[in-house]
């Protein structure tokens, strides 16, 4: 065969070990070393590893079983290793939530260094999805439900603190009230356009929380800050029920809508 009419050979991609299955049991590996350090620096039992591995397998098995056959790969992605990279700082520290018994100071800034890297993270893995071109739907629902999942976290810690009371706890919950509305109300399963505000708005949240887990904030800065960061994402949630409510008339108009959840 000549040089000429010689047809060039496909790149080889040198993943012969990745799939999805083994992303996830890779994930195992950091998931126990972060719940043992946690359970060490918070003085409770390693029986309480289970409170981490237990949501991870489940999370595990969902994504596995949800993962479009479609899906860009290899394994589940580079952007989708780094969010569940991420589920295992998240669960870790979510479990002292959900503990009985008193967190101390050393405890709590363990747990923020743990959230302060989780959301470091959580801005870098749609940034890799979109370099290595394989974002995807099934990407950004994983992101964002882990997302949802570590505001419920932070606000409860933030709350069983006594920095702010019960009602830091809607920072968490506003959004699985807005999944529950839709239900209730179909049209708020519609599509809205992206807005940056919504992606905003979510990360103050986050920042908010874990500066008022910081044992140097006093109360009443935290209860301050928490209430500024409520109100806004009260009002992002407004402004996405109006749009809905109104059959997606607003003021501004998206010039590419897409099926963007609120806040």
């Amino acid at each position: 065969m000549s040089q000429a009419t010689r047809t060039p050979k496909p790149p080889i991609v040198r993943e012969t070990s990745s799939s999805p299955s083994g992303d996830v049991a890779l994930g195992l590996l950091p998931l126990v070393a972060v719940s043992l350090t946690t359970c060490w620096m918070l003085a409770r039992p390693t029986s309480h590893v289970l409170l981490a591995l237990a949501p991870y397998v489940a999370l595990g098995a969902l994504l596995l079983l949800r993962l479009p056959p479609s899906h860009p790969g290899p394994g589940l992605g580079p952007g989708n290793r780094l969010t569940l990279a991420r589920a295992t700082l998240v669960l870790p520290l979510a479990a002292p939530a959900f503990m009985p018994g008193v967190v101390t100071g050393t405890g709590y800034w363990w747990l923020v260094v743990l959230s302060a890297i989780a959301l470091v993270l959580d801005a870098l893995d749609g940034p890799l999805a979109r370099r290595t071109e394989t974002v995807s739907a099934f990407g950004a629902r994983f992101d964002m439900e882990l997302d949802a999942f570590l505001l419920v976290a932070l606000s409860v810690l933030l709350w069983r603190t006594g920095k702010a009371g019960s009602w830091v706890l809607l920072i968490g919950g506003l959004r699985y009230a807005f999944v529950l509305g839709g239900i209730l109300w179909p049209r708020l399963r519609g599509e809205l356009p992206p807005r940056r505000r919504r992606k905003v708005i979510c990360a103050v949240q986050g920042i908010v929380l874990v500066v008022g887990l910081a044992p140097v904030i006093l109360p009443a800065l935290a209860t301050v800050i928490a209430a500024l960061a409520l109100l806004l994402l009260v009002y992002s949630f407004a402004v996405d029920t109006w749009w809905l409510a109104a059959g997606g008339i607003s003021l501004r108009p998206s010039r590419n809508p897409s099926n963007v959840d609120a806040a």
